[in-house]
């Protein structure tokens, strides 16, 4: 059943033109001349109850718009919004209360006060009895193991810990669908895991739907069964993570550090991207090698440093392009 659905949904922007020199700023502060950029061009898709979906799309394609328009914040100029049978912009306040966002790392917690004091304050402003929030503080503790910070001033808590926080305090009211923008940036590996699994957790317990967006790869793969890519405003691709994987994400970036320099020629499932006499850094096709065939033929005795990342999600994006083309 779709519990999210969107028909031929459209934004657009004026954006004021910049004239060059000083005459030119002159006259586009007297007379300012403006042109239309459509952020969003009449996409349309659908959203199961208890879906984890990932939107993605590079910086500028429409991903934040789009969000904005699902959860009330803009109004869209063409098109239907239909979340839980509720039309945001007609709905707003209704829909406040069945929904849930975070946007980013931008602070929705006082940091003054600590996640427990946070907690009974957005409960109060959720008209949520007190015995009620009480009974969801305590799951927290209990489900997501915060009761070591949980009476810690938020300025005080580490990234990972003011973070968990952030997305929790969207679950007090509990929501049957959360947005999630960018929920892991700018966090170290350790942090994302823990992260990760929280949305894991959250989506088991409480079956919340999970609108997510992310530049990063590895969120969509661990987290995703469903991807939506957006680009220039319209979607690229709807497809099962699954179908993605075998044709898109097969392949893996290795950099490596060496102790001495070696020769290493590209061959069937490597290519070598750079070579730096002791830094060398490798694109390995995980259909026709695997990471230790890699490896092996750099001499792990050689190594000194390594690091294994996926393909950028704008070579990605390139990709699908080139074979739509």
């Amino acid at each position: 059943m779709a519990i999210i659905t969107v028909k031929n949904l459209s934004k657009t922007y004026k954006v004021k033109e910049k004239e060059k020199g000083l005459l030119g700023s002159f006259r586009s502060l007297i007379k300012p001349k403006y042109k239309t950029k459509k952020a969003v061009n009449n996409i349309s898709f659908e959203i199961e109850k208890g879906e984890i979906l990932a939107f993605i799309g590079p910086n500028g394609a429409g991903k934040s718009t789009t969000i904005k328009m699902l959860t009330s914040i803009l109004t869209p100029d063409k098109g239907s919004i239909d979340i839980l049978g509720l039309n945001p912009s007609e709905d707003r306040k209704k829909l406040a209360y069945e929904i849930g966002s975070m946007f980013g790392q931008k602070e929705q917690l006082w940091t003054h006060l600590t996640p427990y004091d946070n907690f009974k304050f957005f409960g109060a402003i959720y008209d949520i009895p007190e015995k009620a929030v009480e009974n969801k503080i305590q799951e927290f503790k209990d489900i997501f193991e915060i009761e070591g910070f949980i009476n810690t001033p938020v300025r005080n808590l580490s990234l990972g810990q003011r973070i968990i926080c952030e997305i929790l305090v969207t679950l007090l009211h509990n929501p049957k669908v959360l947005f999630l923008d960018e929920p892991t940036i700018g966090l170290d590996p350790v942090v994302k895991e823990e992260i990760r699994a929280l949305i894991k957790r959250m989506n088991k317990e409480y079956k919340t739907t999970i609108f997510l967006t992310s530049h990063d790869v590895g969120d969509i793969e661990k987290l995703c069964k469903r991807v939506i890519i957006i680009n220039d405003g319209k979607i690229v691709l709807d497809d099962s993570m699954e179908n993605l994987k075998y044709h898109y994400l097969n392949k893996k970036i290795v950099e490596v550090k060496m102790k001495e320099k070696v020769n290493l020629d590209d061959e069937d499932g490597i290519t070598i991207l750079k070579d730096k006499g002791y830094n060398l850094k490798i694109e390995v096709d995980l259909t026709k090698k695997t990471i230790s065939d890699a490896i092996k033929l750099l001499n792990t005795d050689n190594i000194v440093d390594i690091n294994i990342s996926n393909t950028p999600l704008e070579e990605i994006i390139s990709e699908i392009y080139k074979k739509a083309e």
